[in-house]
């Protein structure tokens, strides 16, 4: 199985107390592309403008990832321009520029129809629906919005939780689409709206998964230094999915093993700027950072 994701391929500008960088590669559907193409095939479909860098391009291809569906249009790329404090938890937006993505209408390519998991990343919900139209046997849809949507689109958000398994969101989100503060409640009012499965990100608390009948929690990885935490979340989701298109396993207890392995994911992510910490991950890397995650949670009963 392979991946398909749908988002936005954006030039980011991000200031962190550790540094600055402007109009460096970003967008929901670059992190998750990046992250998914350690695991499996990947289909990215988004939206660039003319004046989109071709070595970026150039970059994903040798990644692996099919940039069929990344359709150049007339105009600018989409930028997003933000900053975070110390605490690193939530950025703050300093300017967007939708420009191209404004009137992005993704058609999917033929072999993009017969996607078996489908990632539908941060962007308008009436958008995810239109991709899910034309999708034509998925095992699997996960997806991911974000409060601009939730306050502004919030029927078009609901229609989307009733066509999916899966949704992926932080704790802010979750309080604000459900409108309820614990965030256990939350889920539950997020589940009864439709996705089986739902996921809490925590930042540098970890990971929450809700299901109809159980909760699973995962820790996030201790880290020295976080240079950046855009695109967390999105290698979070492209690194979990990854795994489970490899794996061709999406039963429970392997979904819980594919949230380590988006975990180890979006680690390696916040290390540095934009997705240079991504261009350089090994599968030593990754399986001696999944091992640490394994001994951080593993514990044995004993009987005094």
């Amino acid at each position: 199985m392979g991946v398909l994701i749908v988002g936005s391929v954006a030039l980011d500008s991000v200031r962190t107390p550790f540094g600055e960088v402007e109009e460096v590669l970003g967008g929901s559907a670059t992190y998750g592309s990046i992250a998914a193409s350690y695991f499996t095939d990947v289909d990215l479909v988004a939206v660039v403008g003319e004046d989109f860098p071709e070595p970026h391009r150039d970059f994903l291809r040798r990644r692996g990832v099919n940039v069929d569906g990344l359709v150049t249009k007339p105009g600018r790329t989409f930028r997003w321009k933000g900053e975070y404090g110390f605490q690193l938890n939530e950025a703050k937006t300093l300017r967007t520029e939708l420009n191209v993505l404004e009137t992005f209408q993704p058609t999917l390519p033929p072999r993009c129809r017969q996607a078996e998991i489908v990632f539908l990343a941060n962007i308008d919900p009436e958008l995810q629906l239109h991709v899910l139209s034309q999708v034509e046997r998925p095992r699997l849809v996960a997806a991911d919005t974000m409060n601009f949507w939730i306050d502004g689109k919030r029927d078009a958000l609901l229609r989307v939780l009733k066509e999916i398994d899966l949704l992926m969101i932080n704790d802010g989100e979750a309080r604000s689409l459900a409108k309820e503060v614990n965030l256990v409640k939350a889920a539950q009012w997020i589940l009864g709206c439709g996705p089986k499965g739902l996921i809490i990100k925590r930042g540098e608390y970890g990971a929450m998964m809700f299901n109809s009948h159980r909760v699973f929690i995962a820790p996030a990885y201790p880290l020295e230094s976080v240079f950046d935490p855009t695109g967390a979340g999105d290698s979070f989701a492209g690194g979990l999915l990854g795994y489970l298109a490899q794996s061709d396993d999406l039963s429970d207890g392997n979904l819980r093993r594919a949230v380590i392995f988006g975990s180890a994911m979006a680690s390696f992510a916040v290390e540095a700027f934009s997705v240079e910490r991504l261009k350089t991950v090994t599968e030593e890397d990754l399986q001696t950072r999944v091992s640490e995650f394994k001994a951080m949670t593993v514990f044995e009963e004993t009987v005094p």
